[in-house]
């Protein structure tokens, strides 16, 4: 039985889950984010030729890739609070996984650009204005660390805000190495250490977006959602009295942060009340975090038996 079948059968055998709460806005905290990113990824583009900086000009390269990451976020962010439709019966929730899943394809190939220059200004190095560098690479330690503050709240339960905290806190990270290395520039006079810090960025960059892009490609083929927790709720259905057996439980991201599940129960003995699928809703949302139940009950009769029960 595919996705589709089990969502359309609406039958009175199935128990929905519709628990969840209004999803929080994170209007202002975009707005600010991008506003103030993209006004110090401007000046920083300014200054990174001024001082013929390569680690400056890498960190604004990044920054001005999660000023764009950012912006589709908030675009995701706001389609996740639109009404379903006909033809959209979950909205708009998927936009959000593919916002996530850009983000992260946006910084791998940000860094092939860094790389490339950064290994150029290695071989052909060139006098460096230190003193421009740290002082603009200060400025977006502070700018990057309090927009992130903003959407650490959201950082826990949704992919697509982690996404967006990922970036601003690794550029912070990212703009306290620029400074160090335009300090040890400064009184060292070792022009390779700029273009050093631009490779240092790279390796940073991959190092904080692998797990982004692992989970965001998990959730684009429907995956089960690391946090969730599949063997416990296999056992917790299969506890269920009169159920012999739980056969095609399929458990998936609407969005970067709803959880649905579809599942067969056998119970050849007897039949779920609306209570005892009430019941089942609310611990499959409290304990296991799932937004959206779907359960089919069937009685495993040899002449009807679950034909998904040998592969599921």
């Amino acid at each position: 039985m595919t996705h589709s079948h089990q969502h359309h059968d609406h039958s009175h055998e199935h128990s929905h889950g519709h628990m969840h709460a209004p999803p929080q806005s994170f209007n202002l905290a975009f707005a600010i984010a991008v506003s103030l990113n993209l006004a110090f990824t401007i000046f920083q583009i300014i200054f990174a030729f001024l001082a013929n900086s390569m680690s400056l000009m890498a960190d604004a390269i990044h920054n001005f890739g999660d000023v764009f990451g950012l912006v589709l976020a908030w675009g995701a962010s706001w389609l996740l609070t639109l009404p379903s439709r006909k033809r959209y019966s979950y909205g708009f929730k998927k936009t959000t996984v593919l916002a996530a899943i850009t983000n992260a394809l946006i910084l791998v190939s940000t860094t092939i650009l860094i790389a490339y220059e950064s290994i150029n200004k290695f071989i052909h190095p060139a006098e460096v204005n230190a003193p421009i560098v740290i002082i603009v690479a200060l400025i977006g330690i502070v700018i990057n660390g309090g927009t992130a503050l903003l959407f650490m709240k959201g950082a826990h339960h949704d992919l697509n805000i982690k996404g967006a905290f990922l970036h601003l806190i690794g550029d912070a990270l990212i703009s306290i190495g620029v400074v160090m290395g335009g300090i040890l520039i400064l009184y060292t006079h070792r022009l390779w250490l700029d273009p050093l810090v631009g490779l240092g960025i790279v390796i940073m960059i991959l190092w904080g977006t692998w797990g982004l892009l692992r989970d965001s490609v998990s959730l684009i083929l429907d995956a089960v959602p690391r946090h969730i927790n599949q063997q416990g709720i296999q056992a917790y259905l299969q506890s269920l009295p009169n159920v012999q057996a739980v056969h095609d439980l399929h458990i998936w991201g609407l969005s970067t942060k709803e959880v649905a599940l579809t599942a067969h129960l056998i119970m050849p003995e007897g039949q779920l009340t609306d209570a005892d699928h009430q019941r089942i809703n609310a611990v499959l949302k409290e304990k296991f975090k799932i937004d959206h139940a779907t359960i089919q009950v069937e009685m495993g009769s040899e002449d009807f038996s679950c034909h998904r029960s040998e592969i599921c």
